[in-house]
């Protein structure tokens, strides 16, 4: 029972962080920070990619809240581990399933995998910042509404 709590802390922040990444996504990255975004939208042959440096940004934020559970207030560090999760997911899944940066060669033939990486090429079918749909990472919104969306957003 003693690590209930703790694990409904991590639970909860790794869901939360959903929220929290499609806001980052739609407002920060899409909006002022679209100077890093920018070459996650853009072809390249590197390794690395300027939006790369949002991943360094949360993990930052994660290190040192895991710093502060550990010295001074004990619930963090479990807030922290749940950013850290979701990090991971993001990092199989985003970087990995849908965009094959490592791992995953081919796109998934069926089920949610199959959804959350159409979402994805959806969002990157626009030129450009604006216009995107679907700006969540782990959450994807069924293909026909996404598809309507982006006409309606085309359509002004």
């Amino acid at each position: 029972m003693a690590y209930l709590v703790p694990i409904l802390i991590t639970l909860g922040t790794f869901l939360l962080m959903e929220f929290g990444a499609y806001a980052a996504h739609r407002w920060i990255m899409h909006g002022f920070g679209w100077g890093w975004h920018k070459s996650h939208h853009e072809e390249h042959d590197d390794t690395f990619e300027k939006n790369d440096l949002y991943a360094v940004c949360f993990a930052v934020i994660s290190i040192a809240l895991f710093a502060l559970g550990s010295t001074y207030v004990p619930v963090l560090w479990w807030v922290a581990l749940g950013i850290l999760f979701y990090g991971i997911f993001y990092f199989i899944f985003h970087d990995g399933l849908v965009h094959h940066r490592w791992l995953f060669k081919d796109p998934p033939r069926n089920g949610y995998l199959k959804r959350l990486y159409q979402a994805h090429r959806l969002h990157h079918a626009t030129d450009g910042k604006d216009g995107a749909v679907s700006f969540g990472f782990l959450y994807a919104p069924p293909i026909q509404k996404l598809k309507q969306q982006l006409r309606e957003n085309r359509n002004g």
